[in-house]
C-alpha cells in the first residue's frame, strides 16, 4: 500500500506558489541560467525552501515548462476547433510571439540546456500530436502543402521564436509571417499569393 503525500501546510503552499510565480517570471525574462539562489532571493524565501519543493534547478525549470506547455496545448486544442485552414497559422504565429515574452519556453523548445522529449515525454507527445492534428486539418483544407511535416513546423516554431526574441520587433515579424505563409502554402493556390 502506498502512502498518499501529506497536503502542504498553508504557509508551505504559499511559499511554493510564490517560488513558482517568481521562477516563471525569471525564466521567461532571463532564461534557465538564473541560479536557484537568485530565484529564492526574489521570492523572499531561503534557498532551502526552494530545494524542499524542487530538489534541483532542473526540476523547478521542468515544473515551469510543464505548466507553460499545458497552456500551449490548450491553446492548440482551441485552434483545432477553429477554422481548419487557419488554425495552424494562428497557432504557429502565436508560438512565435511567445518568443518575445518567454525566453524559458523558447529555450526549452530549442533544447538549450533542457531536453523536452526526455524531461517531459508525455507533454512532448501531446504537443506533437496536437501540432500534427493542426497540420493535417490545414493540409485537408488545402492551405498547407502536403510535403510539410510536424518536424518542419516545430523547426519553424523554434526559428521564429528565436528571431522574435533576439532579432525581430513586432513590425518585422508582421512582414515575415506572410513569407512563411506563402512558403507553407500549396504552390499556385490563392494562399501562396496572400
Amino acid at each position: 500500500m502506498t502512502e498518499k503525500p501529506r497536503p502542504l501546510r498553508a504557509d508551505a503552499a504559499r511559499n511554493r506558489a510564490r517560488v513558482l510565480q517568481v521562477a516563471y517570471e525569471t525564466f521567461a525574462e532571463e532564461g534557465a541560467a538564473v541560479p536557484i539562489d537568485e530565484i529564492a532571493r526574489r521570492a523572499g524565501v531561503g534557498a532551502g525552501t526552494v530545494y524542499r519543493h524542487f530538489p534541483t534547478k532542473e526540476s523547478l525549470f521542468q515544473a515551469i515548462v510543464a505548466d507553460r506547455l499545458s497552456q500551449v496545448i490548450e491553446r492548440a486544442r482551441a485552434q483545432t476547433a477553429a477554422d481548419p485552414g487557419e488554425g495552424l497559422y494562428a497557432f504557429l504565429f502565436h508560438m512565435a510571439e511567445q518568443g518575445a515574452t518567454d525566453l524559458g519556453l523558447t529555450e526549452a523548445f530549442a533544447g538549450i540546456g533542457f531536453d523536452l522529449t526526455e524531461a517531459l515525454p508525455e507533454a512532448e507527445r501531446e504537443f506533437t500530436g496536437i501540432m500534427a492534428d493542426l497540420l493535417a486539418q490545414a493540409q485537408r483544407a488545402g492551405t498547407v502543402r502536403s510535403d510539410v511535416d510536424t518536424d518542419d513546423i516545430k523547426t519553424l516554431i523554434v526559428g521564429l521564436q528565436a528571431m522574435r526574441r533576439f532579432r525581430g520587433d513586432s513590425e518585422r515579424m508582421r512582414r515575415v509571417y506572410p513569407v512563411i505563409r506563402a512558403g507553407l502554402s500549396v504552390p499556385g493556390s490563392a494562399e501562396a499569393s496572400r
